[in-house]
């Protein structure tokens, strides 16, 4: 009787999953298999090049700058992301002056659409913009800084900005899980505010901290809306990102190095996300 009801237990729970497997499989694994098929032969799918595609797209320009731009962009985004976030999460926690205003204000870019903001970015730092008359006004001459190097550093604030409300969530929920008992023995035992941040809080928020960074990683790669909407498909090159290169790619039914580059894009993203895996796991 025992048995049967294991049965039958395991048999609703393959029911519940069957559906979100043929989803996945469907609209994703699928397609996915599709694109690592058509990463080895030509555009119009009809001619096996086995890997001239890859050799294609590592000689090409605008993949290369793509690339070095995406990664740069992640490497100067989500470190600042993640200790800024954490630094507020901290504040706020410990209860300061203030803090059911910055609870209010940091959920505010969640809620604002993706064209509002950029209408906001364009008031601001295009050639007629606030920023360019405030200089003009200073004596200074104005310009359009959506096509000068400072754009990657307008892209990256805007990065920060939409995506810091949800990692101060995502730190605070780890933070009210460390029970309040391992402080009072601290601090019992003499401890001061910054050594049970180092020896109690960190230690505790590892987890926080994987979720985080991995959620972070993979939010980088939405940029391209805003920076689409603001400068279009050929960007200042210093903003010209690897979504712009599929995006144009795509246009142009370049398929068979949209697919070689596709394949790259998953296999580094797969790659940064075990290295990650494997970090906290030996600090486990």
């Amino acid at each position: 009787m025992e048995h049967k009801l294991k049965n039958r237990a395991q048999l609703k729970d393959t029911a519940f999953i069957i559906p979100s497997l043929l989803g996945v499989s469907i609209f994703v694994l699928i397609p996915f298999i599709d694109v690592i098929r058509r990463s080895f032969m030509n555009a119009a799918a009809s001619g096996f090049v086995f890997l001239q595609n890859y050799i294609t797209i590592f000689q090409n320009q605008a993949f290369l700058l793509a690339m070095k731009n995406t990664l740069r962009f992640m490497g100067i985004c989500i470190p600042i992301l993640l200790a800024f976030s954490l630094l507020i999460a901290v504040f706020l926690n410990a209860g300061v002056r203030g803090a059911k205003t910055l609870k209010s204000a940091y959920l505010v870019p969640m809620a604002i659409p993706v064209a509002s903001a950029v209408l906001i970015w364009r008031i601001l730092f295009h050639e007629n913009g606030f920023l360019s008359g405030f200089m003009h006004m200073i004596g200074l001459q104005g310009q359009d800084w959506m096509n000068t190097k400072y754009v990657f550093w307008i892209l990256v604030f805007s990065y920060i900005w939409k995506n810091l409300g949800y990692n101060i969530v995502l730190w605070m929920a780890g933070l009210t899980a460390i029970p309040d008992t391992l402080y009072e023995a601290a601090r019992a035992d003499g401890a001061n505010n910054f050594q049970c941040f180092v020896y109690i809080t960190m230690p505790n928020l590892l987890p926080t901290l994987y979720t985080t960074a991995v959620l972070a990683f993979l939010n980088s790669f939405k940029v391209f809306r805003e920076a689409y909407l603001v400068a279009g498909d050929y960007p200042h090159e210093s903003m010209y990102m690897l979504q712009h290169l599929f995006n144009n790619w795509f246009r142009e039914l370049s398929l068979d190095k949209m697919s070689a580059a596709a394949v790259v894009t998953a296999l580094m993203i797969m790659a940064l996300i075990l290295v990650l895996q494997k970090v906290w796991d030996r600090e486990d």
